[in-house]
C-alpha cells in the first residue's frame, strides 16, 4: 500500500490534534478514510491513545455505524467558542492595569547582595 502523505489526509492539522478532538473529528469519517489516517498514525507517530481510538471508530463503522455531520470543523474543537451572552467586560469597563515597581519599594531602596562583611 503506498505509503499516504499528511495533506492527503481526510483531517486538516491531524499532527497537531489532541486525542479528545480527534475522537469529535473522526466521527465525520468513512471507514475507509478512518483507515487512511489509521495507516497514517502506524507508519508515523504510532501513538497507542491515537491508533486505539482509531481501531475503536472503524470497528464501530463496521458494526454499521454511520458517519456524523459537524466533526470536521473549522475552528478547532478543543478550543472553547463564543459564549452565547458575550462577555460583560469591554476595555471601557476593564480595571486598570497594575505596574508594580521592579523591586522593592520606591523610596526604600534595594541593599546589593554580597557586600556584608564576615562578623555583622
Amino acid at each position: 500500500m503506498a505509503e499516504t502523505a499528511r495533506e492527503e489526509l481526510p483531517l486538516a492539522d491531524y499532527d497537531h490534534l489532541p486525542v479528545p478532538a480527534l475522537r469529535d473529528r473522526i466521527r465525520s469519517l468513512t471507514a475507509d478514510e478512518v483507515r487512511q489516517v489509521l495507516d497514517y498514525e502506524r507508519a508515523h507517530a504510532d501513538r497507542a491513545p491515537v491508533v486505539t481510538t482509531l481501531e475503536n471508530r472503524l470497528e464501530q463503522l463496521e458494526q454499521g455505524a454511520e458517519p456524523s455531520p459537524g466533526g470536521d470543523q473549522e475552528t478547532r474543537p478543543d478550543q472553547p467558542g463564543p459564549t452565547r451572552h458575550g462577555s460583560p467586560v469591554s476595555p471601557d469597563s476593564a480595571a486598570e492595569p497594575i505596574h508594580p515597581p521592579p523591586k522593592g519599594v520606591a523610596g526604600q531602596p534595594g541593599k546589593p547582595k554580597g557586600n556584608r562583611q564576615v562578623g555583622d
